[in-house]
């Protein structure tokens, strides 16, 4: 991976971006698109585009949208007690195994504030709530606030939380990091942009951060219907198989550094697909397979049926401990599913097929 383009993966990363609350992040991508997009420019709705375009922009050119979200899973602060604890709810899909005993930030309108999340200490606890998995409402963010007062003036309810954030590099290349979903999947697509900087494309390419993904495909849905693409493509994370446990006769065999996977089932475009594996094979890009017999509750979902219907495709970085703290990726995947992207839309014309 570039040097470059690494540290943008680290600052995506670094930068807070629950859903709804994305803003700081999308000013991080439109700092570093302007570099190489022809046009970056950002909807009301808070999706970011960065655009590549042929030359003359002639009106018969497709038009590719690559969709990667920005958000990620956070909290919310919700009540602020008389001793100044932080009571919070869900921004999107959490387990609660998980949360217990981490380290969190408060992102306020003056920056961010450390806590953590606790409950009362093991020996403290009753016999029959030692086995139970608490509610939200069992546990609480400690800031160190003396009272009330001291904490809501710094704290506001409707402030968002995150994990402690930090990029970590493993062996093997390998990488660990909070919101690794799906802030690999949108540097996929602003790297394949990057990647057709310079060369003629007989598409128009819009490598799209998209917003709201982890409380319903939100910003996926405007943006489509913006853009109204010939031919999509959702770049997000799948889960990895590789480690203890998994049933690989329901999830798959999916291994982190095999390659990005390409998905088949009914919210998949055949030809989309055929073309991704084409491409693949043409350019010895190492690629992965992965059958879903349903609508995938990723991006692709919501560009499918955007206005009459668009021919889509998925990409999967393959993403190990998915909605945790460690989410750990193989940065060769990043690689190969931009290069991937790259080249599948410089083969896209006016003449491409997309009628199954």
């Amino acid at each position: 991976m570039e040097h470059t383009s690494h540290e943008f993966l680290k600052a995506l990363l670094e930068t807070p971006s629950p859903s709804g609350y994305e803003q700081p992040i999308q000013q991080v991508v439109r700092t570093y698109a302007k570099a190489f997009a022809d046009d970056v420019r950002t909807d009301s709705h808070g999706n970011v585009f960065a655009a590549r375009f042929p030359e003359g922009r002639p009106p018969e050119a497709p038009r590719i949208m690559l969709a990667g979200h920005c958000d990620q899973i956070g909290l919310m602060v919700q009540y602020i007690d008389s001793e100044g604890f932080l009571y919070i709810q869900p921004i999107g899909g959490w387990d609660m195994q998980i949360l217990l005993g981490q380290h969190l930030t408060v992102w306020t309108k003056s920056g961010g504030i450390h806590g953590v999340v606790a409950r009362r200490a093991i020996h403290l606890l009753k016999p029959e709530e030692r086995g139970k998995v608490p509610d939200f409402t069992d546990v609480w963010v400690d800031i160190g606030a003396k009272n009330k007062q001291e904490a809501e003036s710094l704290v506001r309810c409707g402030d968002p939380l995150t994990f402690q954030l930090g990029y970590r590099p493993l062996r093997n290349n390998l990488a660990a990091s909070p919101a690794m979903d799906d802030k690999v999947g949108l540097w996929v697509c602003l790297e394949a942009v990057r990647l057709l900087h310079g060369r003629p494309l007989k598409a128009s390419v819009y490598g799209v951060s998209t917003v709201s993904e982890e409380i319903g495909l939100r910003g996926a849905t405007t943006a489509a219907y913006t853009i109204n693409p010939t031919v999509g493509v959702a770049v997000d994370v799948c889960h990895a198989t590789d480690t203890p446990g998994n049933d690989k006769k329901t999830q798959g065999d999916i291994k982190c550094g095999s390659g990005p996977v390409l998905y088949r089932g009914p919210n998949i475009s055949p030809r989309v697909f055929d073309l991704l594996e084409e491409t693949a094979k043409t350019h010895e890009i190492p690629i992965q397979v992965h059958g879903t017999p349903r609508a995938t509750g990723t991006d692709a979902n919501a560009i499918q049926i955007a206005r009459e219907g668009v021919a889509t495709g998925l990409i999967g970085i393959p993403n190990r401990y998915m909605h945790s703290p460690v989410e750990v990726v193989h940065l060769g995947d990043l690689t190969n599913a931009a290069k991937l992207l790259a080249e599948f839309c410089a083969a896209v014309g006016p003449d491409t097929n997309w009628i199954p």
